[in-house]
């Protein structure tokens, strides 16, 4: 018999490092008993800046840095104001949660060496906010030879039972993830490509704005076609799933296809047609066509990415509220779920979604001093 559903409260620091998503979800692991109110509490654009460094030196980042550390400090205490504002709009108790899920900021990730690097301190939240905390959802799943990503397709397809299958939730992020669920519940799941990082990154440095707002930028632009050609030709779209990146595994390539002598416009437009048909190949490796793509995370926003989406998969294109689905908060509500999953020892992952040799549970657990 399982166990009572509890409410838990899932945080999530994407890839794109616009903020802290935060969501409340009664749940028992396994059935979704009943989301609850969500919010974002955006970066300032020092911390932003400063977690932007940090990835962009993490390879040689030493673990005592002092301005690791100090970034660090900021994450998590940004973290448990999250927690605290979102408690009080929703009149919710810290006693009343059983857990909270904290995936931090991923900074690395380097499955093939048996890496992956997530800040945030853990005890430090907990003591902030008197709730226990789940935190360390990849690391098992790496150390056993998986790619410890993508880690909400569990969740989708809690959400997608009573929906028509084959479906397929597509997550924009900073870096793109797909969870493919078969009309026999089958689940299979992998990174697709860049989401919106390349994006962002080239709008911030050419045109001064932290990412392409509703996609305007891209949709005044043409795309380079022989550009678009040579980021197509990389490696990891010819790989079967399971497979992850890390949100800047496409920079060298980028920096070596000719983007960076275009346009600010054409630029933008050839990125968002690299996005679009990065998931495109990942159909020749899904066992059946999926009969429609659900969109969550920030690309859902961007109408180029949309459009370029549409005419690349060929069958509906929707953000995912069209089937009553919240897309700001679908990660954070997904380490919510995985939080009570790893509370009670079930498996965060499977051989299909990350390639770990069996499903893997995870996470570690840190109560309030």
């Amino acid at each position: 018999m399982g166990a009572k559903p509890a409410l838990h409260l899932g945080l999530m620091s994407g890839t794109s490092l616009d903020g802290v998503d935060a969501a409340l979800v009664e749940t028992d692991g396994e059935r979704l008993a009943r989301p609850g109110a969500t919010l974002t509490l955006p970066y300032d654009d020092p911390l932003r800046a400063r977690l932007r460094a940090l990835l962009d030196r993490a390879e040689r980042l030493a673990r005592d840095d002092a301005e690791l550390a100090e970034a660090e400090r900021a994450l998590t205490d940004r973290h448990a104001e999250a927690v605290a504002a979102l408690l009080g709009a929703a009149g919710v108790a810290a006693t009343d949660i059983a857990a909270l899920g904290f995936h931090g900021q991923t900074i690395l990730h380097r499955p093939e060496r048996g890496l992956t690097w997530q800040i945030g301190d853990a005890s430090r939240l907990a003591r902030a906010t008197g709730i226990p905390v789940v935190h360390d959802f990849r690391s098992a799943d790496v150390a056993a030879g998986g790619q410890g990503a993508p880690l909400a397709p569990l969740w989708h397809a809690a959400l997608a039972e009573g929906l028509a299958r084959p479906l397929a939730v597509l997550n924009l992020g900073g870096v793109g993830n797909v969870t493919w669920i078969g009309a026999d519940r089958a689940v299979i799941a992998c990174d697709t490509g860049p989401g919106n990082g390349p994006l962002d990154d080239w709008v911030s440095a050419r045109a001064g704005v932290p990412f392409d707002e509703g996609g305007r930028i891209a949709a005044a632009g043409t795309v380079a076609v022989a550009v678009l050609a040579r980021l197509m030709a990389h490696p990891f779209f010819a790989a079967p799933p399971p497979k992850s990146l890390d949100r800047l595994d496409f920079a060298a390539a980028i920096a070596a296809s000719g983007l960076t002598v275009l346009p600010v416009a054409d630029g933008a437009a050839t990125l968002a047609a690299f996005t679009a048909a990065a998931v495109a190949a990942i159909r020749a490796h899904l066992p059946e066509p999926p009969l429609r793509w659900l969109v969550t995370g920030g690309g859902r926003h961007n109408t180029a990415i949309m459009t370029a989406l549409r005419a690349a998969l060929g069958v509906a294109v929707e953000p995912v509220e069209a089937v009553g689905w919240n897309g700001d908060a679908l990660e954070a509500q997904a380490f919510a779920y995985l939080a009570a999953r790893s509370l009670r020892g079930l498996p965060l992952s499977l051989p299909t979604t990350t390639g770990a040799p069996r499903p893997m549970p995870g996470g570690r657990l840190v109560r309030p001093e």
